[in-house]
């Protein structure tokens, strides 16, 4: 199989990385300028981690498209990591949020819309009640908390290199000695996460048996196919073992579906008939304004009612001010009402079909040692031979100043990928002639890789 030659990938990156600085003149000037107030120059810490010596500053975004400050329009793979899964600022959610903007966004009191979202999220999912929250990290919180009240049980049981937002329970990895610690990156842990956490690898049933056995773990937070640390997807299987186990100790099941959402209107869930105790999902949900919802069955909503919705349920933990405003309502309506519909997904699947189809030529025609998966709408590629099967596995194949090269070169040639891995993910907006482009500048930047 080929190679790739290091000294070679490191010049091609200087090239890169001048090229990249020679056209971006005012995103340079506003990173200069905002590194005075805003901490490490950006709003959000991970905005920093685009390729590039300094941040790519955008202007405006439509569809498929974002458009930087400095003119150049790129094709968007990225799509705000699924929170513009709709596409940017898609028709009829602007109309939906422009109209509610003039007759109030935040009133404290349900609207018209609510009725619809909790039924439109009951058709999908299937569980039974729901709540909205502001963002998926808080969805996922506030189902910690309910299966806690719900089993009377402390400890929750998380897979090796997951990702749940910024819930502290969920920022854990195993050590080399299969203890659980921090997550490199972790900042401020309030408490040892062993005293709140257990953590499995994921597709090791013997490991989540284990850990279960002694029933004292309130649930399991889990997607249902692993995507922040690159897509893996379950071993046949995996997901009956997962809640057969559940069930015989008593453990909540939650899936997080804020990124699986792309392999269908329902997620994952439903198009692989899963039956999590509780569910969670944010971003694309509300067309790109903050919004999530956390759904759970009857049986789980009648244990905690009481103690969620009664006198004390402004200082229960759950809930928030602006959690279900009037704009988020109304966003989330239309979204889920009239653009990630059934025909939009009959669209962004084949998409995913084709981008895949594409990378896997080029690997194949050139013989690299590299593979492609695909989780519905998205698909990655990655830098080993064979998909791996864990967290640890997929951390321990990244490439870095492979990935950094990747990334810098699609982006100076028109394409955004997922900052944190090869990543890209469809939208109603994108064109077989957006996927293709990928396809050509992809080809581009591996054979001047192996140019001798």
């Amino acid at each position: 199989m080929t190679t790739i030659e290091r000294a070679r990938l490191a010049a091609l990156h200087v090239r890169e990385d001048e090229a990249f600085a020679a056209s971006h003149p005012r995103s340079h000037a506003l990173t200069e300028r905002a590194a005075h107030t805003l901490l490490g120059g950006v709003p959000m810490n991970w905005m920093a981690r685009w390729p590039g010596r300094f941040p790519l500053f955008a202007a405006e975004a439509h569809g498929a498209r974002v458009v930087d400050v400095d003119g150049h329009a790129y094709v968007d793979l990225c799509l705000g990591d699924t929170g513009a899964m709709t596409g940017h600022s898609p028709a009829p959610t602007v109309a939906a949020i422009t109209a509610q903007a003039g007759r109030g966004i935040s009133m404290m009191l349900p609207t018209e819309d609510a009725a619809f979202v909790g039924e439109e999220l009951t058709r999908r999912f299937g569980l039974d009640r729901w709540q909205i929250a502001s963002s998926a990290t808080d969805a996922n919180r506030f189902a910690l908390r309910v299966a806690r009240q719900a089993t009377g049980r402390r400890k929750v049981l998380v897979f090796d290199w997951c990702y749940h937002g910024t819930v502290d329970e969920t920022l854990v990895t195993l050590d080399t000695s299969g203890a659980v610690v921090a997550r490199e990156g972790h900042v401020g842990a309030p408490v040892d996460p062993a005293h709140t956490t257990k953590v499995v690898p994921w597709n090791d049933v013997d490991a989540l048996a284990a850990a279960l056995g002694p029933e004292d773990v309130a649930c399991v937070l889990a997607e249902p196919a692993m995507t922040n640390i690159g897509i893996i997807h379950p071993d046949p299987g995996f997901h009956e073992a997962l809640r057969e186990l559940t069930r015989r100790t008593g453990t909540l099941l939650v899936i997080d579906e804020t990124h699986t959402i792309c392999t269908g209107p329902g997620g994952y869930t439903r198009t692989h008939g899963l039956e999590p105790d509780l569910l969670t999902i944010g971003k694309p949900i509300a067309g790109g304004i903050p919004g999530a919802a956390y759904g759970m069955t009857a049986a789980v909503a009648e244990r905690v009612e009481g103690p969620a919705t009664g006198d004390t349920g402004d200082v229960s933990g759950i809930g928030g001010t602006l959690a279900g405003n009037a704009l988020a309502l109304a966003s989330m309506r239309v979204t889920l009402g009239a653009v990630l519909t059934d025909e939009a997904f009959a669209r962004m699947l084949p998409l995913g079909e084709r981008w895949a189809a594409g990378v896997q030529s080029v690997i194949h025609e050139l013989r690299l040692p590299w593979s492609v998966t695909r989780l519905g709408a998205r698909a990655e590629y990655w830098f080993l031979p064979e998909r791996p099967r864990h967290g640890a596995e997929a951390a321990a194949g990244v490439d870095h100043a492979l990935d950094a090269f990747m990334h810098l070169y699609a982006l100076n040639r028109g394409i955004l990928l997922t900052p944190f891995h090869n990543m890209a993910l469809m939208s109603p907006a994108t064109t077989e002639a957006d996927v293709d482009r990928h396809t050509e500048v992809f080809a581009e930047a591996v054979a001047e890789l192996l140019a001798p």
